[in-house]
């Protein structure tokens, strides 16, 4: 079945309920209550309650809870069944038992954040695991546990390594970390863009600003769309008989990408959601 994955994720402090709401009207296609890196250890308690006060199906958002080797992280979990939780973002996933353990308290969708060497180790029997919908990539804190210094290059095995993996396991595309560079437009564009090009479906983002240019990226293009437009009409025209377009041959692969692609501009994807 066909299902829609967002392009976006917007993070919203869950220590800040007054800007719920706006986040949720920010463009983003998907909204994340953070209950983790965003809150300062004095306030956890606080804003797991002011989430749950605020939480309806009406809204429905994301939630990312603190990580299983914290002592919020029990509390955290008698959120992920709570109606308006449409997913729940596990951070600094390693183990599938923590994953079971989101899924058993009721999460819709897990989606593992992959910050960790050990959780880069164990990620294909993470993506594998039930109900993960799909990876998200930590950059800034997997560079700080392996010590890496660099975003592109440096980074290019292990981002990689989880667009694979994720295609292997059936789930949707992998999510790229954040660009920290709010004000910085081109910077975004460019790290957008080559997290597609590399097979990310999608990007994390830290201010509303951001999210346009990402939903940008992460769609087709009017050039992208005019070349798939082209190709399948040319194949409809030759009726299985081979044909060439500027000079190309089409065959088998070229119209399933042109079908991709204007699958894609009407939000839709061959992924599943969540597997059950």
């Amino acid at each position: 079945m066909k299902t829609v994955l967002p392009r976006s994720y917007l993070f919203v402090p869950g220590n800040r309920p007054e800007m719920f709401e706006k986040a949720y009207k920010s463009g983003a296609d998907a909204v994340i209550i953070d209950l983790e890196d965003a809150v300062p250890f004095s306030e956890k308690a606080a804003a797991r309650a002011a989430l749950a006060a605020w939480l309806s199906a009406d809204h429905p958002v994301l939630i990312r809870i603190n990580g299983a080797d914290t002592e919020w992280f029990d509390g955290d979990l008698g959120l992920c069944g709570s109606p308006g939780v449409s997913g729940v973002i596990l951070s600094k996933a390693e183990k599938i038992g923590d994953i079971a353990r989101v899924r058993e308290a009721g999460a819709a969708a897990v989606l593992p954040l992959i910050e960790s060497a050990a959780g880069f180790n164990n990620v294909h029997a993470i993506a594998q695991a039930p109900r993960v919908q799909r990876l998200l990539f930590g950059s800034i804190d997997f560079q700080l546990d392996l010590g890496i210094r660099g975003e592109r290059e440096e980074l290019l095995f292990f981002r990689s390594q989880l667009v694979l993996v994720s295609r292997l396991a059936g789930i949707g595309a992998p999510v790229d970390g954040v660009s920290t560079s709010i004000g910085d437009a081109a910077r975004l564009t460019a790290d957008a863009m080559h997290a597609r090009q590399m097979g990310f479906g999608a990007k994390l983002c830290i201010h509303p600003k951001q999210v346009a240019e990402v939903n940008r990226c992460f769609s087709p293009g009017e050039e992208e769309l005019a070349w798939a437009r082209r190709v399948l009409e040319a194949a409809a025209r030759s009726e299985g008989a081979a044909v060439a377009l500027d000079g190309k041959m089409i065959d088998r692969p070229v119209i399933l990408r042109a079908q991709q692609i204007l699958d894609e501009s009407r939000g839709e994807s061959r992924d599943q959601q969540a597997k059950e």
